[in-house]
């Protein structure tokens, strides 16, 4: 059984490639138990992502359905030995719920990041100061210290964009952008920070104009992961008033991979948007000088 007793994000994913390898081969499930010298019902619950599979047994698997792409190889045996593996969010177990902890696992295993924010600014790229205030005023109460723990595993979550480990398409519907200057120090941080990241090249930002209001209310807030050297989306989380679903269907990945092709159609290019940014900070800087 994955670490927690219940199926993990990467058990679930490396079974269900699994499954989708055997299918096109054309194999049962039994000749692959005999491959591995297992039951039906071990690669059943292997498929379904109830157990993990060992880095030789999908190497057997793969042998046994033919798999010669060493692309594909070599990401599969890399997410079964990272099955046991300890992800640094651990160390906030107490604090996480079990769907942000899977929402950070994918996170940190991916390639590609599409993210689709209608009201906020993505956590990956909060400042501490917004992170905490979005924190603080959430639907639910959060304890002082536990709202502190929270923003920190914000910051963390941050190192992987900015060191460049992965690329980051986010776009924001332009209303949670202009709501920053309801407080101006913290407009200033915010916009700051999402000009920096901008300039970055494995971020790319672009704004959905206030007018696009019908495009804009074709989805809530996802996120949608990529793991291998394309963009392809292979796992979406879609956020609600109290957790974070996590999708893996191959027909509704394929919806909100459309549903984000007609948000980025949509939305400002890349150097508008970037424009938008800096005429938005030089109106707050330009009331700041103003005063009251």
């Amino acid at each position: 059984m994955p670490a927690g007793g219940r199926p993990t994000v990467r058990s679930r994913r490396l079974g269900a490639a699994l499954k989708r390898l055997r299918e096109a081969a054309g194999i049962d499930q039994s000749v692959a138990a005999q491959a591995i010298l297992r039951s039906v019902t071990k690669v059943s619950r292997l498929e379904s992502g109830q157990v993990s599979a060992s880095v030789l047994e999908v190497r057997t698997l793969l042998d046994c359905y033919g798999v010669q792409d060493q692309g594909e190889r070599g990401r599969l045996e890399e997410l079964a030995r990272a099955r046991n593996q300890r992800g640094w969010w651990l160390d906030y177990q107490e604090t996480l719920r079990p769907d942000y902890a899977d929402h950070i696992t994918l996170e940190s295993d991916s390639t590609y990041i599409k993210s689709w924010e209608p009201s906020l600014i993505p956590g990956l790229l909060q400042t501490p100061e917004y992170a905490e205030s979005v924190i603080s005023t959430g639907p639910a109460f959060i304890a002082p210290d536990r709202i502190t723990e929270l923003v920190k595993v914000r910051q963390e979550r941050q190192r992987r964009i900015d060191q460049g480990g992965v690329h980051l398409t986010a776009i924001i519907w332009e209303p949670a952008i202009t709501a920053l200057g309801h407080d101006q120090v913290l407009c200033v941080g915010q916009l700051r920070r999402l000009m920096d990241a901008g300039e970055r090249q494995n971020v790319t930002l672009q704004i959905l104009p206030t007018a696009a209001s019908k495009t804009a209310g074709i989805s809530g807030a996802f996120v949608a992961f990529s793991f291998g050297v394309e963009p392809t989306v292979e796992a979406v989380t879609a956020r609600t008033v109290t957790h974070t679903t996590v999708v893996e269907a191959p027909e509704d990945l394929a919806a909100y991979a459309n549903v984000f092709d007609r948000l980025r159609s949509a939305a400002l290019s890349p150097e508008e948007s970037a424009d938008r940014f800096r005429r938005m900070l030089d109106d707050v800087s330009d009331q700041k000088e103003e005063g009251p």
